[in-house]
């Protein structure tokens, strides 16, 4: 395992990073779970990836019994906070009462006494970002929190954070956690730019687009048995790509690509995202051990800027570049 600076900090991540969403405490049980967790930590992976709103906490809780008995300091081990946890109008967004909260339920449930990283899970539009900023600022304080990220930010909302956390003396954003991979770019023009300048690292999720970018998904063939695709809860997040057989065959153009690098198109897909300077770690999830094994392999590879340039040219424009793709619920409170 190789491991990167998470933005201008000081704390170390590993490469490849372990996430549970759409997985702990639904797709996959208990046990399958806690032996994707222990393969992470057998290939070295140090930094835990999770949010309240998995599975309602329930993906908290199972990362915290399988991640019981290590030694604390060697982890990191990051949540967020944002989506609705109950149907009360402050058990949502990023208001102080809702932010501080969170924070403590999610310590429980995880069983540790403070997070590595605390994200605000997307942009709230409904409370001053500056109420939200001190209470991050406040769990820092206390020792609760050890550093402060967002996720699916625009850059925009994100120079706004940073303005405050200036003018009031507050720790800064070191962290930004958007969806990136091969086919969907939308971060490049504007908030890789300002996170560089500003020393913000990125966290990045979806490497292999959901398992798009395994090749698995063949155009005209129908979905593969147990697959993410085929089940009915995760499959929505899927359908629209499914349906675009020019990009599944595009995608299957690129498995040459990755057997000359001695690479399967996940690991490609996985190192791709590595290649990026400004990404600290790629978040990687798993319904079974096997695939935490495969996609590890991705962590110290370089790619050749020929190769990289041959990806673009079969991507062609099938590849989602628009910065307004990011957006965040303008009521999460409605």
């Amino acid at each position: 395992m190789e491991f990167r600076h998470l933005g201008n900090s000081g704390l170390m991540v590993s490469e490849i990073a372990y996430g549970n969403w759409l997985t702990h405490g639904s797709q996959v049980e208990e046990d399958t779970a806690k032996a994707c967790v222990q393969a992470a930590l057998d290939a070295g992976v140090t930094t835990f990836d999770t949010a309240d709103a998995y599975a309602q906490g329930r993906a908290e809780e199972v990362l915290g019994r399988a991640l019981k008995g290590q030694r604390r300091d060697g982890l990191e081990i990051f949540s967020k906070v944002f989506w609705p946890m109950g149907e009360g109008k402050n058990d949502r967004g990023l208001s102080r009462k809702h932010v501080i909260r969170s924070a403590e339920d999610s310590l429980r449930r995880l069983g540790t006494d403070y997070l590595d990283l605390y994200q605000a899970h997307r942009f709230d539009h409904s409370t001053p970002l500056e109420e939200t900023m001190r209470a991050f600022e406040d769990l820092v304080r206390q020792g609760k929190v050890l550093y402060v990220g967002v996720s699916e930010w625009r850059a925009e909302e994100i120079e706004r954070a940073l303005k405050i956390a200036d003018e009031m003396g507050f720790d800064r954003i070191i962290s930004s956690q958007p969806q990136y991979n091969m086919l969907w770019r939308v971060i490049e023009s504007e908030v890789v730019p300002l996170c560089e300048r500003e020393g913000i690292g990125q966290l990045v999720w979806s490497p292999i687009a959901g398992g798009l970018l395994t090749g698995k998904y063949k155009p005209g063939q129908e979905l593969p048995a147990g697959s993410r695709a085929a089940d009915p809860t995760t499959g929505r997040f899927l359908q629209s790509h499914l349906e675009d057989q020019v990009l599944l065959e595009r995608v299957q153009a690129l498995e040459p690509l990755a057997a000359e690098v001695g690479l399967s198109l996940a690991q490609l897909a996985v190192a791709w995202v590595l290649q990026n300077p400004n990404v600290s770690a790629a978040i990687i999830g798993a319904s079974r051990p096997e695939q935490v094994e495969g996609n590890v392999k991705a962590a110290g590879v370089e790619l050749d800027q020929g190769l990289l340039t041959r990806i673009d040219e079969i991507l062609g424009d099938s590849v989602q570049r628009d910065p307004a793709l990011t957006k965040s619920p303008e009521n999460v409170r409605g």
